[in-house]
């Protein structure tokens, strides 16, 4: 059995008020590093972790060093773990994307798994993606623990293909920063322990 310790990179300007991400290099703010260091001493101390894997994201990789240091490993990076690519709308909110994609916008909010975004990726592209890299990582560590350092879509993506739950169920899933989710791959199923669990974050 592997177990995956799938988390979310610390708070980034951006995430409130919400602007497509995705590829936008954004460093950690104050809380995003107070969180990274929160969730870094809660994995050393419940886990016995033998990998850290990480977005190619600053943000991610951040937050993957905090967890790395306190469990004496390096982070590896992954490139199936990358955000999604907004295309056009990267850095935009919703409400200035939705002036010239206004169908686009629409569709992406109501029927993600029918959505193309400009420019960029569709839910099934980072899903074959995301899932590639979940899967080669299992092979390469059978019988131990991981922690996987992802964004929102990335492991909303991971969720839903963990959880057979279909794309459209995409705005279902909550993942806040520096969450924990717990997933026990086995005999080529999955068993989620943990869902967003955020406890060790109060009362950041």
């Amino acid at each position: 059995m592997t177990r995956f310790i799938l988390a979310r990179h610390g708070h980034v300007e951006g995430i409130e008020p919400v602007r497509f991400r995705g590829r936008l290099e954004l460093p950690l703010t104050e809380l995003g590093r107070s969180q990274a260091q929160a969730l870094a001493a809660c994995i050393q101390g419940a886990y016995p972790v033998s990998a850290v894997y990480t977005s190619p994201m600053g943000r991610a990789m951040e937050t993957g060093q905090q967890i790395a240091a306190k469990c004496k490993l390096v982070v590896q990076v992954h490139a199936g773990l990358h955000d999604i690519d907004y295309g056009a709308w990267q850095g935009l909110t919703r409400q200035e994307a939705a002036i010239q994609w206004t169908q686009e916008i629409n569709l992406w909010f109501n029927l993600p798994h029918l959505a193309r975004l400009p420019g960029g990726e569709s839910l099934q592209v980072l899903l074959v993606r995301a899932t590639d890299a979940l899967h080669d990582i299992a092979k390469a560590h059978p019988d131990e623990t991981v922690v996987l350092v992802g964004h929102d879509s990335v492991n909303r993506v991971i969720l839903m293909h963990a959880l057979a739950l279909p794309l459209s169920r995409y705005w279902f899933l909550r993942q806040d920063p520096c969450c924990i989710n717990e997933l026990a791959f086995a005999n080529g199923e999955f068993t989620i322990n943990k869902l967003n669990e955020t406890g060790h974050l109060r009362p950041l």
